[in-house]
């Protein structure tokens, strides 16, 4: 399996377990609980990750035409699970064409956009974004279960 395969498959596996995260929540209310020092919810984490993932991937790398409203991500509330549901499965087909349209040479081409001001190559940002996902993929799942169990 090539690397930009291998990026594939994980985007595409850990974007259906966000949308898995998003779907389990037995009260949809609770996707935007805040409790103590969390301040961010897990619907406003869904929302965070489809607008990265389509602005760096879809705009960046697959010259679609999305404009990213990041405030939005943060400060939207109450979005129906059935629109974030269907804004994740969006995302992952934008990544999806994006990645197989996507030529293994342009992998170590340095990425038009620095994080944190360090160059990153192509590769480097995919692998960043992966772990990004994964990151707040994580934070949500530990929110799931802390709600469920009060």
């Amino acid at each position: 399996m090539s690397t930009v395969e291998s990026l594939h498959f994980l985007f595409k596996r850990d974007l259906e377990r966000l949308a898995a995260e998003i779907k389990a929540y037995e009260k949809e209310e609770d996707l935007w609980l805040l409790k103590g020092e969390i301040k961010n919810s897990p619907g406003n984490l869904a929302l965070h990750l489809v607008g990265n993932l389509k602005h760096f991937v879809g705009h960046v790398i697959g010259k679609s035409d999305y404009q990213r409203e990041r405030e939005l991500e943060f400060s939207s509330r109450n979005v129906p699970r059935v629109e974030m549901v269907s804004q994740i499965a969006a995302t992952k087909e934008v990544v999806s064409k994006t990645l197989q349209e996507m030529s293994p040479e342009l992998l170590e081409k340095e990425y038009p956009i620095q994080v944190f001001g360090v160059p990153y190559t192509y590769a480097t940002m995919l692998i960043h974004l992966s772990g990004h996902l994964n990151y707040h993929l994580g934070q949500i799942n530990y929110h799931r279960r802390l709600v469920l169990n009060h």
